[in-house]
């Protein structure tokens, strides 16, 4: 064999070891999120890239990604939170986005999931606050929540963390699925369906300010409902997870006034057979200084996902952190 066909042979005998060894260290991370209107889509999409550092890129401290060794995040459209869950549960995902409520109802076998609990879910973070928006046509007016009745009302898509909130919500105001004409439908689409004149009310709880109603409202235009302080009140006692919440005077430019609301925190969450050295990395790569960069720039709602509250609210929930976000937390002082 010639030197020249020696050097090929080697050569192509070490890209084949390379690559096969790039293969047996990658690892796929599928991260559950929302509808491509709402906020989950878009944060899990960041925290996916900041999280992900497939093999044959460059190390962090030349430039390149900062996420974890060979692993491959993937962001997915889904129903949100009870779906995210549910996915968790039966290992479908490995990661998720959810509501703190549906996380508590999930976890306990509560409401929706009575008999059913999702033993498996554990908390890898806290990330931003979702403020629950109902959404009215531009000069649409409610003197209160009882006006629903009758009305053609967006509760959400099947099988999310909204939905659940918000039949619970209604019903301490005696309105349920038997006196209104209910649609279960994403955000985008009920964006679409209220400029339509199909609906005359919809729910969604997102982090502010969302893609769909940014639309909505730059060419319909809509209002929001600013709840009473005794529906408040009320709200929080059926949902203890809902706390109160204000959406600022321009958030959404035609809405020039402050909204009254509540708000649920929006959790990243994984599953106890996740190893714990592999959300450890997870965990570490989501807090370092390239992923503050990303979620800084990359969406609103981000610039408020912040190591400092990384626990906050985690207490009442009574769902486990995983160990390997835990041993993380104990290393930068968060716990004790």
């Amino acid at each position: 064999m010639t030197l020249i066909g020696k050097l090929a042979t080697s050569a192509l005998a070490c890209l084949m070891l390379s690559t096969a060894a790039q293969a047996q260290e990658m690892t796929f991370f599928r991260i559950g999120t929302g509808s491509a209107g709402g906020t989950y889509f878009p944060i899990g999409g960041l925290i996916a890239n900041a999280i992900s550092n497939p093999p044959g890129s460059r190390p962090c401290d030349e430039g390149g990604s900062c996420g974890v060794p060979g692993l491959v995040a993937v962001a997915q459209s889904t129903n949100a939170s009870a779906h995210n869950v549910t996915a968790i549960q039966a290992g479908q995902m490995e990661a998720g986005l959810t509501g703190a409520a549906t996380l508590y109802f999930a976890y306990h076998g509560e409401s929706k999931f009575e008999g059913n609990p999702k033993e498996k879910l554990r908390v890898i973070a806290n990330l931003f606050p979702e403020d629950l928006h109902l959404v009215l046509p531009k000069g649409g007016k409610l003197n209160s929540l009882k006006d629903l009745e009758g009305k053609r009302v967006g509760i959400a898509q099947a099988g999310s963390g909204t939905q659940i909130a918000v039949e619970l919500i209604l019903a301490e105001q005696g309105i349920t699925r038997d006196n209104i004409d209910e649609a279960e439908l994403n955000n985008s689409q009920s964006a679409e369906r209220l400029a339509d004149g199909q609906l005359d009310a919809y729910f969604y709880a997102a982090g502010t300010p969302v893609a769909a109603m940014i639309q909505l409202d730059n060419t319909k235009g809509m209002e929001l409902y600013s709840f009473s302080e005794e529906e408040i009140v009320a709200s929080n006692k059926a949902v203890p997870y809902y706390v109160p919440s204000m959406i600022p005077a321009g958030t959404y430019a035609g809405v020039e006034y402050d909204v009254n609301t509540l708000a649920v925190n929006g959790i990243l969450a994984t599953s106890s057979d996740a190893s714990d050295e592999l959300i450890y990395e997870v965990t570490k790569a989501l807090w370092n200084e390239n992923s503050r960069k990303l979620l800084d720039n990359g969406h609103a709602k981000g610039k408020v996902i912040r190591l400092e509250t990384a626990l906050k609210g985690l207490d009442g929930l009574d769902v486990p952190l995983h160990p390997g976000a835990e041993r993380y937390y104990r290393e930068v002082g968060l716990i004790n």
